[in-house]
């Protein structure tokens, strides 16, 4: 419960200010109304005894502690975000929405430690590094997204954000087919298969995109002198290309990972 009222209270506030045209503004309200509905709907579901219903289809253990753990991750980078671009000696605001989200992410980290080492629950796949690796990835390509700029009127940087694109709308379709046991079961393809020929992909693509956004971003384009510490264009850009190394490396990882069968992946 504690969890809905301070992301509710944060996104009320933080909305009560006014709206802004500012990407990662747009990403801290809706990390705030997700994680409050999300928790929201697991709660009455619970209240209601319908997760037995539910556990003929999926892990419910597994989903709630998993989306815990996302949870933790949105909340915890919004407040960061918000912290950097919204506060300032004056903005009595700025301040009140920060704390507040950091609260938000703590008690979804107290959650997680709660479920992951004091219940000792062990997830099946979203909980578990397997499916908590690919809400890495989609979290990472969501940060990337946010913070794009500087790149209509490039060619070779609309290239990178189709490599972007691509695999992006697979890996939540990865992860429901693996939470939906039955779903999985009915697919006509080997879904393991599926995700290794997929993770090749998004290598190949983030390769591409490693290598053409750092040349064609930040060619004839030195760091200024004068660029704001909250909101820098250059700096924002270069946000987007250590973005796209992190999540390079985290589909090298996890393409080996597959291959190899360690660390609960499932080799194919």
């Amino acid at each position: 419960m504690a969890q809905i009222i301070l992301c509710l209270v944060t996104f009320l506030i933080s909305a009560f200010r006014g709206g802004s045209s500012h990407t990662y503004w747009n990403y801290a309200m809706f990390a705030w109304a997700f994680c409050a509905i999300m928790t929201l709907i697991i709660t009455i579901i619970e209240m209601f005894m319908l997760h037995i219903l539910l556990k003929a289809c999926l892990d419910w253990d597994d989903f709630t502690t998993g989306m815990a753990m996302s949870s933790a991750l949105m909340t915890v980078s919004v407040a960061i975000f918000y912290a950097n671009f919204y506060i300032c000696r004056t903005c009595l605001h700025g301040w009140i929405v920060s704390i507040l989200a950091f609260l938000s992410g703590i008690v979804y980290i107290l959650e997680v430690v709660k479920d992951k080492f004091l219940d000792k629950k062990t997830g099946s796949y979203l909980a578990a590094l397997p499916g908590f690796w690919k809400v890495l990835e989609a979290f990472v390509s969501c940060m990337i997204f946010v913070s794009l700029t500087g790149y209509r009127d490039s060619i070779p940087l609309i290239l990178c954000v189709i490599a972007y694109i691509i695999p992006f709308p697979i890996i939540p379709v990865i992860i429901a087919t693996n939470i939906l046991k039955k779903l999985k079961n009915c697919l006509p393809f080997n879904l393991d298969r599926f995700v290794v020929i997929f993770l090749i992909i998004s290598v190949v693509l983030y390769v591409f995109a490693a290598i053409l956004w750092p040349i064609f971003i930040f060619r004839h384009n030195p760091y200024p002198k004068d660029c704001p510490p909250s909101y820098c264009i250059w700096a924002i850009q270069f946000m987007v290309a250590f973005f796209t190394f992190v999540n390079l490396i985290l589909f090298i990882l996890d393409l080996i990972f597959t291959l190899l069968g360690i660390c609960n992946f499932k080799r194919t």
